[in-house]
C-alpha cells in the first residue's frame, strides 16, 4: 500500500477494502466491526439493534432524480435495511464551506425531509460546522441511522449459501449514469435519473415472505460485481450471474458503452440483492414485484459450492467471464 491516500481507496473496491484491513480494522478490531456489513446489529438487553453512519460527498450535489439531501436519507436508511432492521431515527451532520447559497441549503434539507417522511423515519438530531472557503466542496453531510432488528432475523453479508437463488430488485447502472451526465453535461436522448429510494419497506415485505433470507446488500460503490464478490469472499461460496436476467435499462446500456463503462461496477442507490434459500426465491420475488421498489426484480443468478470467493458471468450469447473486484475508482465521488 502507498503511503498517501489516493481517490481509489475510497472506491468501494479492493483498494478500500486494503485500507479498512489493514490500517483501519487494525486500531478498532472487535467481533461486531470484523464481520463488515453495512450496520453493526448490537445486543441492548433482550432484543437486537442495528447501528450504522455514513459520509456524502457527491459531486455535483443536485442531479437527476435526488440531491445530496435525499441520497444521504436513503442510503442510510437501506444500509439499516440490508441487515433486516427496521429503521427508527437518523442524524444529519451538516459540513458547509463558507459561501454556500443559502436557497441551496434550504433545498438540500426539504429534500432531506421529504426522504425521510417517505421511509417513514424521523430525523432526530445533527450537527453544523461551516470550513474557510476551498476547504471543502460546497456541502458534505455525515449520517447516523439507528434501528430495530425483529427476532429470528439474521442477515449478514457472510450468510450466503449453496443452493441460494440471487435476486436483483431492478435495473443497474442509473444512479452512476445520472451523476456522470450530469458532472460531465453529456446529454442522451432520454435523461437518465438516479435510482435512489428508500428499502425499508420493500425489505419489510421480503421479510414478511420469507424470515429466512440469508444476505442482503445495496450495490453502491463497485456496484453489482463488486458487492456480489465481498458477498462471496466472506461467505465462502461461488455466485454464477445469468447476464440475460440482469435487468439493465437500454439508455443505461448504451451510455455504457458510449463511455466505456462496464455497467456491473456502475454505481447504485436504490437497489438491492438478496440471497433467498431456494424454497422461499418464488415467494420472495413475488413479493418484492408487488413491492413499489421492487417491480422489476428478477433472479439473476444462483450460488455454488464451487470456486469458493469468485463470481462468474454467464454471458448472453454463451460463454462465461470472471467478474473480478473492482480495484479503484471507476466514477469518484459517486455517493
Amino acid at each position: 500500500m502507498s503511503d498517501l491516500i489516493s481517490l481509489a481507496h475510497g472506491s468501494g473496491g479492493e483498494a478500500s477494502k486494503r485500507l479498512v484491513a489493514e490500517i483501519v480494522e487494525k486500531y478498532f478490531r472487535n467481533d461486531v466491526i470484523s464481520r463488515l456489513d453495512d450496520s453493526a446489529v448490537l445486543k441492548i438487553g433482550g432484543g437486537r439493534i442495528a447501528l450504522t453512519t455514513d459520509s456524502y460527498v457527491v459531486d455535483p450535489i443536485f442531479f437527476p432524480g435526488g440531491d445530496i439531501g435525499s441520497l444521504a436519507v436513503n442510503g442510510t436508511v437501506n444500509d439499516l435495511s440490508m441487515v433486516g432492521a427496521r429503521p427508527v431515527g437518523l442524524t444529519f451532520g451538516l459540513i458547509i464551506e463558507e459561501g454556500f447559497a443559502l436557497d441551496d441549503l434550504k433545498r438540500v434539507l426539504a429534500s432531506a425531509a421529504a426522504a425521510a417522511r417517505e421511509a417513514g423515519v424521523e430525523i432526530v438530531g445533527g450537527d453544523t460546522k461551516v470550513v474557510e472557503r476551498g476547504a471543502a466542496d460546497g456541502l458534505f453531510v455525515n449520517t447516523s441511522g439507528v434501528g430495530v432488528v425483529p427476532d429470528g432475523v439474521n442477515v449478514s453479508s457472510a450468510n450466503a449459501r449453496p443452493g441460494d437463488a440471487v435476486i436483483l430488485s431492478g435495473t443497474i447502472g442509473d444512479h452512476g449514469v445520472a451523476i456522470l451526465s450530469k458532472r460531465e453535461g453529456i446529454a442522451f436522448e432520454t435523461e437518465v435519473v438516479s435510482d435512489s429510494a428508500p428499502l425499508n419497506r420493500l425489505v419489510a415485505v421480503m421479510l414478511e415472505a420469507s424470515a429466512s433470507i440469508h444476505a442482503m446488500r445495496d450495490p453502491t460503490r463497485g456496484g453489482l460485481a463488486t458487492t456480489l464478490n465481498e458477498i462471496a469472499q466472506k461467505s465462502s461460496v461461488g455466485i454464477v450471474l445469468d447476464e440475460a436476467s440482469v435487468p439493465v435499462r437500454p439508455d443505461v446500456c448504451e451510455a455504457c458503452d458510449l463511455l466505456g463503462l462496464d455497467v456491473y461496477y456502475v454505481a447504485n442507490e436504490g437497489k438491492l440483492v438478496a440471497f433467498v434459500p431456494e424454497r422461499d426465491a418464488g415467494s420472495v420475488l413475488a413479493a418484492m414485484r408487488a413491492s413499489r421498489y421492487g417491480e422489476a426484480s428478477a433472479v439473476v443468478g444462483r450460488v455454488v459450492a464451487e470456486n469458493p470467493g469468485m463470481v462468474t458471468l454467464d454471458t448472453a450469447v454463451g460463454g462465461h467471464r470472471v467478474l473480478t473486484p473492482l480495484w479503484g475508482e471507476l466514477l469518484p465521488r459517486i455517493c
